[in-house]
């Protein structure tokens, strides 16, 4: 069964499938594989990725939170770096599953993505809101503020509260100082990502329901099942 949102169909999770890799002559900083036990998760959609995303956790050199609101993008999406194909700037998209590429926004803040689908697809899920959990004291000095909704909703403030910048481009999720847990949510709020002009109106921002710590609220409806449910929607 499938759920149903605007143009796009957004499909029960598939986490725990088999997917063979594609090889890849792209160089990670961490060139030993990633877990395998988790692979088949990356291995995916990244708009399956950025909805089983919300509710996991991810910490940097022991700060961090839980993953409250996520984006997808993709090669085929006008709306992504990686839409004209590999540069430089986003080789990292290009590259293995499970790493981090990191750029800077309007030349000011910097954006914090987790690649996903195989070498060469292009696609990752941008990290949008955290709810913090671990070093919230370090957070707040880097971020000159105490207060905790304030210090990672959006996807500058939770790079600079988590410390991440372009020396974090290209890591492994599944290495220090990267830590990763799984988690989940009660329910999965969907809407429209934010601050694009081009595929606005693609449903592929996620959020957790109801949490207080997105960067911007999400509309009242329409709410995806959390990952694994079979509930559709008409």
């Amino acid at each position: 069964m499938i759920w149903l949102s605007a143009s796009w169909i957004v499909r029960p999770s598939t986490y725990g499938m088999a997917h063979p890799p594609k090889t890849s002559s792209f160089l990670s900083r961490h060139s030993e594989p990633s877990n395998p036990a988790r692979q088949g998760f990356w291995l995916r959609d990244p708009v399956e990725v950025a909805r089983d995303l919300i509710g996991w956790e991810v910490l940097v050199n022991g700060v961090g939170g839980r993953i409250v609101e996520t984006e997808a993008y993709h090669q085929e999406d006008p709306a992504s770096h990686s839409f004209s194909g590999p540069t430089p700037r986003n080789r990292v998209m290009f590259g293995p599953p499970a790493h981090v590429y990191v750029y800077r926004s309007y030349g000011i803040h910097w954006c914090m993505n987790f690649v996903c689908g195989e070498a060469g697809e292009g696609a990752a899920v941008l990290i949008r809101a955290l709810e913090p959990t671990h070093g919230l004291q370090v957070m707040a000095e880097r971020r000159g503020l105490a207060e905790p909704r304030a210090l990672c909703s959006g996807p500058g403030k939770l790079c600079q509260a988590l410390g991440v910048t372009r020396e974090h481009d290209g890591l492994s999720l599944e290495h220090a100082p990267f830590e990763l847990r799984e988690g989940s949510a009660a329910g999965i709020a969907v809407g429209p990502r934010i601050g694009i002009t081009k595929a606005a109106e693609k449903p592929w921002r996620f959020g957790e329901a109801g949490s207080r710590f997105v960067s911007r609220p999400f509309p009242s409806a329409p709410r995806a099942a959390p990952a694994g449910s079979r509930r559709t929607r008409p």
